[in-house]
């Protein structure tokens, strides 16, 4: 039994650096410096009389008996963070904003949030969406955004890149298929203005040399973009993944095999103030578990 001066947030430091085996990684998810979690675990082998970890130069690895300690209270742990959260949110409702782009909004995050109340029901959600990249960014505790240029910063998580497919609706495919590239050359193309050489750059990666486009029609939004090659209207350049919606459906079917890479990838970020709020942990923990197969 342990001695009953055992420090709880000892424990927690030990349950936490035995998953990730780093004193610096643990003090980062439990919002401490790194010298505290290590005269925490300190304490606790003092306590313990025991040696839980094995210190290198970079990194930390369990002891045996360290490893044989954590199998023993991780489940403990567990289920004691459990009950006192069931007893001290249960009557407590908490508030969470995120602001995201709206077309990530409707075609990805909506759908993924289905079972988010059933999992966390005294979390609500304020979700603002954006609808170009010019509009003026609401505070929220996270957004989410699509940017060209890496994102240097603790405080953001890199969820997945966009690639470009050159897409019609059925109708505008059966006319288009057969006539290959030139194809591009006798009905409008369509982009998000943002990206306003976007269709040049696809051709000039495909080798597209005699590339003359009838029109190209530029639109403020990814959402318009994608209905108006919906309707008709000509081809445009539709980002996946997060429209692999339109193409399962068939509402929209690429023309081309060849899409367009770009450096363009959503980032998450935590508008971070001092007070740390679990709720806002929990709700970035479950976009990049809910997003990690678009990563790959």
């Amino acid at each position: 039994m342990l001695p009953l001066h055992t420090s709880m947030r000892g424990l927690r430091c030990f349950c936490v650096a035995a998953e990730c085996l780093s004193f610096k990684e643990t003090a980062k998810k439990l919002y401490l410096t790194p010298s505290a979690v290590s005269h925490q675990i300190k304490q606790l082998e003092e306590t313990l009389n025991l040696s839980l970890f094995i210190r290198q130069t970079r990194s930390v690895a369990l002891t045996e008996v360290g490893a044989r300690f954590y199998q023993a209270i991780e489940p403990v742990m567990q289920q004691l963070v459990n009950t006192v959260s069931e007893f001290n949110q249960s009557d407590r409702m908490l508030e969470v904003s995120i602001s995201m782009p709206e077309f990530f909004a409707s075609e990805l995050f909506m759908p993924k949030l289905i079972g988010w109340s059933s999992k966390y029901p005294n979390i609500n959600l304020k979700l603002e969406t954006i609808k170009s990249r010019s509009d003026v960014i609401k505070h929220t505790d996270v957004s989410i955004m699509l940017s060209g240029k890496q994102q240097p910063s603790d405080n953001v998580y890199d969820l997945f890149p966009i690639t470009y497919m050159p897409a019609c609706n059925a109708q505008l495919h059966s006319e288009l298929s057969s006539q290959g590239f030139k194809a591009l050359t006798k009905v409008p193309l369509i982009l998000h203005k943002a990206r306003p050489y976007a269709w040049h750059q696809w051709a000039d990666n495909i080798g597209f040399e005699q590339f003359k486009p009838k029109q190209i029609i530029q639109l403020d939004s990814m959402f318009s973009v994608a209905r108006a090659a919906e309707q008709g209207l000509g081809v445009a350049l539709i980002p996946l993944p997060i429209s692999q919606a339109w193409f399962d459906n068939k509402i929209l079917i690429p023309l081309f095999p060849q899409p367009l890479y770009s450096h363009d990838r959503y980032y998450l970020t935590h508008h971070s103030n001092e007070q740390q709020r679990p709720e806002v942990q929990l709700l970035i923990d479950w976009i990049l578990k809910s997003f990690h197969d678009e990563s790959r």
